[in-house]
């Protein structure tokens, strides 16, 4: 049951993922309704059978504070689409910082970029317009919503409606 649902806020917001269980026992106690079920799934128990729940709504608002995706190699690999940013291979990833460290460059979702070793090595203490080896897409934060979307692989269909309001 590796399923995960996503969670909307009172005002069909989305604001996280969870597990289904988590999902099932929020709507068992009334705290959230079933937006979208699962086709066929089902939950069973020894008497009775439950729909599984793929969107979930709470019932009551929750102001959420801005949640930001937390900054670490595999997130600015998922960010790059698994890409030096530079060819373009997908071998042998490493990080990079386009303004180097050595020149004041920042561990931010802004300055860091997912390059092979050769291009790594190659732009050395440079910057990508001084080495000749132009970023194929400027490094940016992304928001928890387009995470969600864009890089964590196995959406439902459903969901898309609802992360698609968001951009």
């Amino acid at each position: 049951m590796g399923r995960q649902v996503l969670v909307l806020n009172a005002d069909y917001s989305a604001i996280s993922v969870c597990t289904v269980p988590k999902a099932f026992l929020l709507v068992y106690l009334n705290k959230a309704e079933m937006v979208a079920e699962a086709g066929t799934a089902c939950l069973r128990t020894v008497s009775s059978v439950y729909s599984l729940p793929t969107i979930i709504r709470l019932h009551s608002y929750v102001k959420v504070p801005y949640k930001s995706i937390v900054l670490n190699r595999h997130n600015i690999f998922k960010r790059d689409h698994h890409q030096c940013q530079y060819c373009g291979s997908s071998k042998d990833l490493t990080l990079d910082h386009v303004l180097p460290k050595s020149r004041g460059g920042k561990t931010s979702w802004d300055n860091l970029v997912a390059a092979c070793r050769n291009c790594n090595s190659r732009k050395g203490d440079c910057l990508p317009e001084e080495a000749g080896m132009p970023l194929k897409q400027k490094p940016f934060r992304p928001t928890f919503v387009m995470f969600v979307r864009d890089y964590s692989g196995n959406i439902e269909s459903t969901w898309l409606p609802y992360l698609n309001r968001w951009r």
